[in-house]
């Protein structure tokens, strides 16, 4: 029988290639459409985050007020941040001392908060949402007053304290307690991570739990032994983020020391003698090169975080051996 394709006139025949270049131009139709659906967001990166990024690097090898043009010294700021500059280091310990103590008490509040509201209780959800709202109302200003006449002189927690004998006066006025007030309304926070972790635990599989409790494990063995190497992947994941936002603090320290860092430079935390140093000084270019070793300090803690992962993240599935 004669082949149709090989009858058929020769103008009725589709060119050679003709579907590939048709699939080649439709194709090239959806990447015009996807491109102009994500040019908003490539636009406002590049405007909003990646130019100011090179434009900030550019400045903290300058000398920049503000108001005259920028002068390039170099290395300049660097050198004088790391030599010569006493409060910068002061800065440091502060925030290192902030981060360390404020972030494990935070994930512990929260971890512990999540596990007590996993199980199904009459007001679970009201719970659930009490404990939250704070994540969404700390980092404003108007919490950080209030937080502050909490602790200053004749506030609740002095009145409190008054009544047990304990006359300590404004907190947030003396040094050995200020920067304890401010690490005290970051484990206030706990709400974000405390959903995190609620999720984490929804995930874990309850035969874990029932072949635990036929060894013979009570409710704390289960937890270390269970609910711990399970949850370790969440853990990781607010471990990063609780700790990037830690090092990013700045509203707290800043009302509530009124934006000195004080007393005696107690909650002078990295941030916020950036924000003196630019803002307050007009050391711009300083500032910048403030923002730029902050930066990379976190990258390289949150590089050592992902690094370590390996040996206590345990994944369903994953052979440790």
């Amino acid at each position: 029988m004669a082949n149709t394709a090989l009858t058929r006139p020769v103008a009725d025949r589709a060119p050679v290639g003709a579907g590939a270049t048709a699939q080649r131009r439709r194709r090239r139709r959806r990447d015009r459409t996807a491109y102009v659906f994500l040019s908003p967001w490539v636009i406002g990166a590049s405007l909003l985050t990646i130019g100011p990024m090179l434009a900030s690097l550019y400045l903290s090898f300058t000398d920049y007020d503000l108001f005259d043009a920028p002068k390039w010294v170099g290395f300049d700021n660097y050198v004088k941040m790391f030599g010569e500059d006493d409060r910068y280091w002061h800065a440091v310990t502060t925030t290192l001392e902030y981060v360390v103590v404020s972030v494990p008490l935070k994930l512990g509040l929260a971890l512990a908060v999540a596990v007590l509201l996993n199980k199904r209780r009459r007001g679970t959800g009201f719970y659930r949402s009490a404990f939250y709202a704070p994540s969404l109302l700390g980092a404003s200003v108007s919490v950080a007053l209030v937080w502050r006449a909490m602790y200053g002189d004749g506030g609740v927690v002095s009145r409190v304290l008054g009544a047990f004998g304990l006359h300590t006066g404004s907190l947030v006025d003396q040094p050995r307690y200020a920067l304890l007030t401010v690490i005290a309304l970051a484990v206030w926070q706990f709400g974000a991570p405390m959903v995190i972790f609620l999720a984490g635990l929804k995930q874990v599989p309850r035969d874990l739990y029932e072949a635990a409790a036929l060894d013979g494990a009570g409710p704390v063995r289960r937890f270390f032994a269970v609910t711990l190497p399970m949850l370790s992947p969440v853990l990781l994941f607010n471990l990063v983020l609780e700790t990037i936002h830690a090092f990013q603090s700045f509203t707290s320290a800043f009302i509530i020391s009124s934006g000195r860092g004080g007393p005696s430079d107690s909650t002078l935390l990295y941030t916020l003698y950036l924000y003196q140093r630019g803002f307050t000084d007009f050391r711009m270019g300083y500032a910048s090169a403030m923002a730029w070793v902050l930066l990379i300090v976190v990258a390289l803690i949150t590089a050592l975080l992902f690094a370590s992962a390996g040996r206590w993240v345990f994944y369903a599935g994953e052979d440790k051996r």
